[in-house]
Protein backbone atom coordinates (compact mmCIF):
# COMPACT_ATOMS: atom_id res chain seq x y z
CA UNK A 1 0.00 0.00 0.00
CA UNK A 2 2.82 2.40 0.88
CA UNK A 3 4.46 1.71 -2.49
CA UNK A 4 1.19 2.44 -4.30
CA UNK A 5 0.75 5.74 -2.44
CA UNK A 6 4.38 6.65 -3.16
CA UNK A 7 3.94 5.94 -6.88
CA UNK A 8 0.78 8.05 -7.00
CA UNK A 9 2.56 10.93 -5.29
CA UNK A 10 5.41 10.64 -7.79
CA UNK A 11 2.94 10.73 -10.69
CA UNK A 12 1.14 13.81 -9.31
CA UNK A 13 4.49 15.55 -8.77
CA UNK A 14 5.54 14.73 -12.35
CA UNK A 15 2.33 16.04 -13.92
CA UNK A 16 2.51 19.28 -11.91
CA UNK A 17 6.16 19.88 -12.86
CA UNK A 18 5.78 19.49 -16.65
CA UNK A 19 4.48 22.56 -18.48
CA UNK A 20 3.67 23.20 -22.09
CA UNK A 21 6.70 24.30 -24.14
CA UNK A 22 7.39 28.00 -24.58
CA UNK A 23 6.23 30.04 -27.53
CA UNK A 24 2.90 30.12 -29.31
CA UNK A 25 1.35 27.31 -31.34
CA UNK A 26 -2.01 25.63 -31.87
CA UNK A 27 -3.41 22.19 -31.04
CA UNK A 28 -6.66 20.56 -32.13
CA UNK A 29 -9.23 20.72 -29.32
CA UNK A 30 -10.46 17.42 -27.83
CA UNK A 31 -13.82 16.93 -26.13
CA UNK A 32 -12.12 17.35 -22.74
CA UNK A 33 -11.27 20.98 -23.57
CA UNK A 34 -8.20 23.15 -23.99
CA UNK A 35 -5.28 23.36 -21.53
CA UNK A 36 -5.16 26.35 -19.17
CA UNK A 37 -3.94 29.63 -20.66
CA UNK A 38 -4.83 28.55 -24.21
CA UNK A 39 -7.11 30.68 -26.40
CA UNK A 40 -9.93 28.99 -28.32
CA UNK A 41 -11.18 29.24 -31.89
CA UNK A 42 -13.09 27.28 -34.50
CA UNK A 43 -13.23 26.68 -38.24
CA UNK A 44 -16.30 25.30 -40.04
CA UNK A 45 -15.60 23.82 -43.49
CA UNK A 46 -18.39 23.33 -46.00
CA UNK A 47 -17.21 20.20 -47.80
CA UNK A 48 -18.54 18.66 -51.04
CA UNK A 49 -22.34 18.74 -51.20
CA UNK A 50 -22.86 15.97 -53.79
CA UNK A 51 -22.53 12.37 -52.60
CA UNK A 52 -20.36 13.46 -49.69
CA UNK A 53 -17.97 10.87 -48.23
CA UNK A 54 -16.66 12.60 -45.10
CA UNK A 55 -15.44 10.02 -42.57
CA UNK A 56 -14.15 10.19 -39.01
CA UNK A 57 -12.88 7.36 -36.82
CA UNK A 58 -15.75 5.87 -34.79
CA UNK A 59 -15.63 7.00 -31.19
CA UNK A 60 -13.33 9.93 -32.00
CA UNK A 61 -12.51 12.57 -29.37
CA UNK A 62 -12.71 15.75 -31.47
CA UNK A 63 -14.67 18.68 -30.08
CA UNK A 64 -16.88 20.09 -32.81
CA UNK A 65 -19.75 19.41 -35.19
CA UNK A 66 -19.50 16.86 -37.99
CA UNK A 67 -22.15 15.80 -40.49
CA UNK A 68 -22.53 14.71 -44.13
CA UNK A 69 -21.28 17.99 -45.59
CA UNK A 70 -19.77 20.02 -42.74
CA UNK A 71 -16.69 19.56 -40.56
CA UNK A 72 -16.32 22.04 -37.69
CA UNK A 73 -13.10 21.71 -35.70
CA UNK A 74 -12.12 23.71 -32.63
CA UNK A 75 -8.57 24.75 -31.75
CA UNK A 76 -6.46 25.59 -28.71
CA UNK A 77 -3.74 28.24 -29.11
CA UNK A 78 -1.16 28.88 -26.41
CA UNK A 79 -1.13 32.42 -25.03
CA UNK A 80 2.25 33.89 -26.11
CA UNK A 81 2.24 36.11 -23.01
CA UNK A 82 2.06 33.17 -20.61
CA UNK A 83 5.68 32.63 -19.53
CA UNK A 84 6.78 30.15 -16.89
CA UNK A 85 10.24 29.06 -18.04
CA UNK A 86 9.03 26.17 -20.18
CA UNK A 87 11.61 24.48 -22.42
CA UNK A 88 11.43 23.85 -26.14
CA UNK A 89 9.38 21.14 -27.81
CA UNK A 90 11.24 17.80 -27.59
CA UNK A 91 12.78 16.02 -30.56
CA UNK A 92 10.51 13.41 -32.15
CA UNK A 93 8.30 12.71 -35.16
CA UNK A 94 5.06 14.73 -35.09
CA UNK A 95 3.30 17.92 -36.19
CA UNK A 96 1.54 20.78 -34.43
CA UNK A 97 -0.27 23.76 -35.97
CA UNK A 98 1.57 27.01 -36.62
CA UNK A 99 0.73 30.26 -34.85
CA UNK A 100 2.99 33.18 -35.84
CA UNK A 101 6.24 31.19 -36.10
CA UNK A 102 7.24 27.56 -35.69
CA UNK A 103 9.06 26.71 -32.45
CA UNK A 104 12.75 25.74 -32.68
CA UNK A 105 13.37 22.37 -34.35
CA UNK A 106 10.28 22.41 -36.60
CA UNK A 107 9.90 22.97 -40.34
CA UNK A 108 6.85 24.71 -41.71
CA UNK A 109 4.32 23.54 -44.29
CA UNK A 110 0.79 24.12 -45.50
CA UNK A 111 -2.36 22.22 -46.46
CA UNK A 112 -5.00 23.83 -48.67
CA UNK A 113 -8.56 22.54 -48.83
CA UNK A 114 -10.73 23.35 -51.83
CA UNK A 115 -14.03 23.62 -49.98
CA UNK A 116 -17.50 23.53 -51.55
CA UNK A 117 -17.88 26.08 -54.37
CA UNK A 118 -21.68 26.25 -54.55
CA UNK A 119 -23.35 28.35 -51.81
CA UNK A 120 -20.27 28.03 -49.62
CA UNK A 121 -21.08 28.02 -45.89
CA UNK A 122 -17.60 28.27 -44.36
CA UNK A 123 -17.24 30.10 -41.05
CA UNK A 124 -14.71 30.82 -38.34
CA UNK A 125 -14.24 32.54 -34.99
CA UNK A 126 -11.84 33.08 -32.12
CA UNK A 127 -8.10 32.44 -32.24
CA UNK A 128 -6.91 30.22 -35.09
CA UNK A 129 -3.62 28.87 -36.43
CA UNK A 130 -1.88 30.68 -39.28
CA UNK A 131 -3.87 30.31 -42.46
CA UNK A 132 -6.62 31.55 -44.72
CA UNK A 133 -10.25 31.05 -43.69
CA UNK A 134 -12.40 32.34 -46.56
CA UNK A 135 -14.26 30.30 -49.19
CA UNK A 136 -11.37 27.82 -49.09
CA UNK A 137 -9.14 26.82 -46.18
CA UNK A 138 -5.37 27.00 -45.74
CA UNK A 139 -3.70 25.93 -42.51
CA UNK A 140 0.02 26.10 -41.74
CA UNK A 141 1.79 23.42 -39.72
CA UNK A 142 5.05 22.86 -37.87
CA UNK A 143 6.51 19.37 -38.27
CA UNK A 144 9.69 17.63 -37.14
CA UNK A 145 11.44 14.34 -37.73
CA UNK A 146 14.62 14.39 -35.61
CA UNK A 147 14.11 11.36 -33.34
CA UNK A 148 12.43 7.94 -33.43
CA UNK A 149 8.70 8.05 -32.70
CA UNK A 150 8.98 5.23 -30.15
CA UNK A 151 11.29 7.26 -27.90
CA UNK A 152 8.72 8.77 -25.57
CA UNK A 153 8.78 12.55 -25.22
CA UNK A 154 7.78 14.48 -22.10
CA UNK A 155 4.71 16.74 -22.27
CA UNK A 156 1.99 17.62 -19.71
CA UNK A 157 -0.16 14.64 -18.78
CA UNK A 158 -2.93 16.30 -16.78
CA UNK A 159 -5.35 16.59 -19.71
CA UNK A 160 -5.88 14.87 -23.09
CA UNK A 161 -4.53 16.52 -26.25
CA UNK A 162 -3.86 15.93 -29.95
CA UNK A 163 -0.66 15.89 -31.99
CA UNK A 164 -0.54 14.89 -35.66
CA UNK A 165 1.35 12.17 -37.50
CA UNK A 166 4.25 13.24 -39.69
CA UNK A 167 6.44 10.53 -41.29
CA UNK A 168 5.92 7.69 -38.82
CA UNK A 169 3.35 6.21 -36.47
CA UNK A 170 2.03 8.34 -33.62
CA UNK A 171 4.74 9.79 -31.42
CA UNK A 172 4.97 8.16 -28.00
CA UNK A 173 4.45 10.45 -24.99
CA UNK A 174 5.54 9.51 -21.49
CA UNK A 175 2.62 8.70 -19.18
CA UNK A 176 0.01 8.85 -21.97
CA UNK A 177 -1.94 6.28 -23.94
CA UNK A 178 -2.21 7.14 -27.64
CA UNK A 179 -4.96 6.39 -30.16
CA UNK A 180 -4.80 7.22 -33.86
CA UNK A 181 -7.89 8.97 -35.22
CA UNK A 182 -8.47 9.54 -38.94
CA UNK A 183 -10.44 12.20 -40.82
CA UNK A 184 -11.30 11.92 -44.52
CA UNK A 185 -12.28 15.28 -46.03
CA UNK A 186 -14.50 15.00 -49.12
CA UNK A 187 -13.40 18.20 -50.86
CA UNK A 188 -14.78 20.02 -53.92
CA UNK A 189 -15.29 17.64 -56.84
CA UNK A 190 -15.24 20.17 -59.70
CA UNK A 191 -11.89 21.68 -60.71
CA UNK A 192 -10.37 20.66 -57.39
CA UNK A 193 -7.53 22.91 -56.18
CA UNK A 194 -6.29 21.03 -53.13
CA UNK A 195 -2.57 21.46 -52.54
CA UNK A 196 0.22 20.95 -50.00
CA UNK A 197 3.57 22.64 -49.43
CA UNK A 198 6.67 22.10 -47.33
CA UNK A 199 6.42 19.88 -44.23
CA UNK A 200 2.80 18.87 -43.64
CA UNK A 201 0.96 16.11 -41.72
CA UNK A 202 0.84 12.55 -43.00
CA UNK A 203 -2.02 11.76 -45.40
CA UNK A 204 -2.60 15.22 -46.87
CA UNK A 205 -2.62 15.58 -50.65
CA UNK A 206 -4.79 14.57 -53.58
CA UNK A 207 -8.36 15.61 -54.32
CA UNK A 208 -9.53 14.54 -50.86
CA UNK A 209 -7.28 15.08 -47.85
CA UNK A 210 -6.82 12.30 -45.28
CA UNK A 211 -5.31 13.45 -41.99
CA UNK A 212 -4.19 11.29 -39.08
CA UNK A 213 -4.45 12.70 -35.56
CA UNK A 214 -2.87 11.23 -32.42
CA UNK A 215 -5.10 11.44 -29.35
CA UNK A 216 -3.32 11.26 -25.99
CA UNK A 217 -5.05 10.43 -22.71
CA UNK A 218 -3.44 10.10 -19.26
CA UNK A 219 -2.28 6.61 -18.32
CA UNK A 220 -3.31 6.10 -14.68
Amino acid sequence: MDKIIFCLLCYVSFTMAVKWPRGTYTLVKPKSGCPKHFHEGWREQDTEDFNNKNRLTAGHHFFGHFDDSTLKFHYCTKDPNHFHGEGNWPSGNYCILKHYTCPPGFRTGMVRWDDEDYVNGNGYGGTLPNGYFGADTRIYYCCRNDEYYWKAIVLPTDTPFYLMRFTSQCQKVRGMNVREEHVHFDDEDYNNRNSVYGSYPFGAGGEDHDLYYCYYAPRY
